[in-house]
């Protein structure tokens, strides 16, 4: 199969220093809004890469959750690949696409647990069912069959009929930028792509040839 001739040409608006907010945190949050206003679908969601001790990358989608100056907040299990890569080498870097915007957003930057109030606040708020598969999913472990984990989510409910507490194995990380790049697509593949890097003295913004 050839892939020689799949392209699109990106007709958006230009972006310009002009264009951008002080605020690299502020800047994401108002490309974020003008993705959920125009209707993009999974509009948090980001493609998260890690790397292991050994330089191993591994990359999957998970959903921010939490956003403001400190940084981005997603949740997982502790004990899954990408959770065990971040304790060993806690850097990430995290990718938003919005394809119908010609819009996409990295951020790189080192990792930390949230606290364990803000694990056990969101947690709370999670619909009921998404904490039960949360506590019975062994999440990665390989399982013989849906009924399997069928089963261990019946097993939660019945232990658990009320409140579902979070798990010690499941919660926050959150992202402490070091840089953010926002690219927008133009015709010819002459996209602007404009980086900001943190410094002593606040964020420093770089036009990068594209």
């Amino acid at each position: 199969m050839s892939l020689i001739g799949s392209r699109s040409d990106y007709q958006s608006s230009g972006l310009d220093t002009s264009d951008l907010l002080e605020s690299p945190t502020d800047q994401l949050r108002q490309w974020l809004d003008e993705a959920i206003a125009t209707g993009v679908e999974e509009p948090t969601a980001m493609c998260l890469a890690t790397a292991s001790t050994e330089g191993v990358p591994s990359s999957r989608m998970v959903l921010m959750r939490g956003l403001d100056e400190r940084g981005l907040v997603f949740y997982t299990h502790y004990a899954s690949p990408k959770g065990r890569d971040l304790e060993a080498n806690p850097h990430a870097s995290v990718t938003f696409w919005w394809p119908t915007l010609h819009r996409q957003v990295r951020v790189t930057g080192r990792v930390e647990h949230t606290s364990e109030e803000e694990s056990d606040a969101y947690f709370a708020s999670r619909p009921r069912a998404n904490q039960l598969g949360s506590a019975a999913s062994p999440q990665s472990q390989p399982v013989a069959c849906r009924d399997e984990l069928e089963k261990r989510i019946d097993e939660v409910e019945d232990k658990f009929p009320s409140d579902v507490p979070r798990p010690n194995t499941w919660g926050g990380y959150r992202i402490l930028p070091t840089t953010f790049e926002f690219w927008q697509g133009r015709p010819a593949r002459v996209h602007d792509r404009f980086r900001y890097t943190r410094t002593e003295q606040g964020w420093r913004i770089d036009r990068l040839a594209p």
